[in-house]
C-alpha cells in the first residue's frame, strides 16, 4: 500500500473517470491500471451527502501502479490547475496516444508546454522522460533553446525538443 493516495472529488462521475483513466493507461500496455474497488452509499452516508443509497461513493483504482481515490462527493469543489498529475513519456507515440485520450472533450484553451485539461476538468502534464535531462544541462545556452523551442507547444514534441537541445 501506498503511503499518499490522491483523492479526487466529482459530483457523480467518479465510476466513469476511473474506468476511462484505466482503460487510457491499459491501452499503453500499462498493465498495473484497474480498478480495485467501489464503494457505495449505505443508509446512514447517504442521508448526510444526499447522494441516492447504493450510488457509487467511492472508487478505488490504480495507473502504472499509482493508487487513486474517486469520490462522488458532489458539485461543491472543482479541478484546477493548481494541482495536475505528471506522466512521464518513453516515446513519441506514448505521448501522442495520452494526448489524444485525455484531451478528447476537455478544455482546449489549458493546452500548453505539455499540460491538458481532461473532459472532467483534471490536469495532466504530458511530459517525454528525457525532459528532465535536457532542462538539467549545464549548459544554459542548451536548456535556453529548450525553454524556446517548448514554450509555443501544446504536445510536446521529443524531436523537436532534442534538435533544440542540440542547437544550444
Amino acid at each position: 500500500m501506498r503511503k499518499i493516495t490522491p483523492c479526487l472529488w466529482f459530483d457523480s462521475q467518479a465510476e466513469e473517470a476511473a474506468d476511462f483513466y484505466t482503460s487510457v493507461f491499459s491501452a499503453l500496455g500499462r498493465k498495473k491500471s484497474k480498478v480495485l474497488n467501489v464503494m457505495r452509499y449505505g443508509e446512514a452516508d447517504a442521508k448526510v451527502s444526499g447522494k441516492p443509497k447504493g450510488s457509487v461513493m467511492t472508487v478505488t483504482f490504480a495507473l502504472d501502479g499509482q493508487e487513486f481515490m474517486a469520490l462522488n462527493g458532489g458539485p461543491i469543489f472543482k479541478f484546477t490547475e493548481a494541482i495536475s498529475f505528471i506522466i512521464n513519456c518513453k516515446t513519441q507515440d506514448e505521448i501522442d496516444v495520452l494526448w489524444e485520450k485525455l484531451s478528447e472533450g476537455g478544455d482546449e484553451k489549458a493546452q500548453q508546454c505539455g499540460w491538458l485539461k481532461d473532459k472532467y476538468g483534471v490536469s495532466w502534464q504530458i511530459v517525454p522522460a528525457i525532459m528532465d535531462k535536457l532542462m538539467r544541462d549545464k549548459n544554459p545556452a542548451k536548456t535556453e533553446k529548450v525553454m524556446e523551442a517548448m514554450l509555443p507547444m501544446k504536445k510536446l514534441d521529443i524531436e523537436k525538443l532534442k534538435q533544440a537541445y542540440r542547437e544550444g
